[in-house]
């Protein structure tokens, strides 16, 4: 569909417009910072910084612990664009207002997307702070961002999932991870709507559905993603384990906690494997 007609590729240019004269360089990687994991920003000097509230129609998220800024800086010598708090779909968004951060970090230039999240452990064995390297995922309980007319501009209309994330990327996560010293496991994403976390039986059915950790975003991203051709990986931090797991009940503070307790391995892990991400593409 023309881009004078479909009003969803209308807003994402207005968006590129309003901020293309503030970006300092091209990104070659758009890293998005999950709950709790907002202050990997902080490590870096800052090249540019722009808040989501200063993007005429950008989404703002709503959800304490999300700064809601992008962030420019040098990442071990990459240039990155770090989204500092993301929307989600229970906020009560459009889909295509939830990806549409991800997207227009594309259409800054970045090739690359690293998506971070918090997320609940479907494995026993998923002590909270566990890392966990997403190699496939479930999208399946959310809406497709590609539904609708397709937008030729992004991509094809049946874009291919076969390997959402990228193999290469995961190959230097695992080989940064192991010269760090840094305990990395591996597994499914499913992203569930939320903001309920999942009773015991929701939890039942995603193990049975071969999910290893399961969450409130991250999934709709890398699906408009890859339409977009951009190269995906991703990094979940396991935050507690699933309920009806264990005894205790779930809150965000907990989330919260179990992230920041792990962000200093997190933000070397990340940062150390995106310095060897420059020139990928």
């Amino acid at each position: 569909m023309s881009e004078t007609v479909n009003p969803v590729y209308q807003k994402l240019k207005g968006c590129l417009e309003a901020v293309r004269s503030r970006l300092p360089f091209v990104p070659e990687v758009a890293l998005v910072l999950g709950s709790g994991l907002g202050g990997f920003g902080e490590k870096f000097q800052p090249e540019g910084i722009i808040p989501y509230e200063e993007i005429p129609g950008f989404p703002v998220s709503t959800v304490p612990g999300h700064a809601g800024r992008f962030l420019f800086a040098h990442v071990n010598g990459t240039p990155v664009v770090m989204m500092q708090g993301r929307v989600h779909y229970y906020e009560g968004y459009e889909i295509s207002d939830v990806v549409l951060p991800v997207r227009l970090m594309g259409m800054m230039g970045a090739k690359i997307l690293f998506l971070t999240n918090a997320a609940g452990g479907l494995r026993q064995e998923f002590a909270a702070g566990t890392l966990m390297m997403i190699t496939d995922q479930i999208a399946s309980f959310v809406p497709s961002p590609l539904r609708g007319e397709n937008m030729e501009e992004l991509g094809v209309r049946f874009p291919d999932m076969s390997q959402v994330y990228d193999p290469r990327l995961q190959e230097i996560l695992r080989r940064t991870a192991g010269q760090l010293g840094i305990s990395l496991a591996e597994g499914v994403y499913l992203q569930f709507s939320g903001p309920a976390y999942e009773t015991p039986h929701e939890v039942k059915m995603a193990r049975l559905l071969g999910a290893d950790a399961v969450g409130m975003s991250t999934a709709c991203e890398a699906v408009a993603a890859r339409h977009m051709g951009m190269k995906i990986c991703g990094i979940s931090c396991i935050t507690n384990l699933g309920c009806g797991m264990t005894d205790r009940p779930l809150c965000h503070e907990e989330v919260q906690q179990a992230a920041d307790r792990v962000a200093g391995e997190f933000q070397r892990l990340v940062g150390a494997a995106i310095g060897k991400m420059g020139g990928f593409v």
